[in-house]
């Protein structure tokens, strides 16, 4: 069966985002170390699909580069749009169940991409089989969580833990029984 995947970075007080979804603070030179990817390569290559919210799609689609994920299946999910567009599906029906099909069908594993909705919808499901996060070494307040809304009590393992030179830190955490 395909595993959920959640990748993503927060601040250290555990946002994802600036309160009006910004995320600049991640975009800080500091947090760049010639040649590291933090992973990304060797995660992008076990993924075939991503998941993300509506909000999280605008953001990435407002980025001034070309679509990120052009050879992977996107799948978005809104309560506004239906007909996909060329980058992405759109699912505007009951998350969990269609993330509980997407992972039993043939696969690599799927990319929860985030935003903080989704987020808590899979968490609170007990769909969301593995947590890459990514502590970045700053505070900025307040902002957009990791998981809103009540997820309920989840359990992970911690699995790998790899240290930065510029302070980061990124922990793995996997449902327990996962390998």
């Amino acid at each position: 069966m395909r595993k959920v995947k959640l990748y993503i970075a927060t601040s250290l007080d555990g946002y994802i985002a600036s309160e009006d979804g910004s995320i600049d603070w991640l975009n800080d030179p500091a947090w760049d170390i010639e040649g590291e990817d933090f992973g990304y390569t060797d995660f992008m290559n076990s993924v075939d699909t991503t998941l993300m919210g509506n909000k999280t799609y605008q953001q990435v689609l407002g980025f001034d580069v070309p679509f990120p994920y052009p050879d992977y299946r996107n799948i978005v999910f809104s309560r506004s749009q239906k007909d996909p567009d060329e980058h992405a599906e759109f699912y505007s029906g009951d998350i969990p169940t269609f993330v509980e099909q997407l992972k039993s069908e043939p696969g690599k594993d799927i990319w929860l991409i985030g935003g903080s909705q989704v987020n808590g919808e899979l968490m609170e499901a007990g769909l969301i089989d593995q947590i890459r996060l990514t502590i970045i070494p700053v505070s900025i307040g307040s902002g957009i969580c990791l998981f809103s809304g009540g997820s309920g009590v989840q359990k992970f393992r911690l699995t790998k833990t790899n240290e930065y030179p510029n302070g980061m830190v990124q922990l793995t955490y996997n449902k327990p029984g996962m390998t």
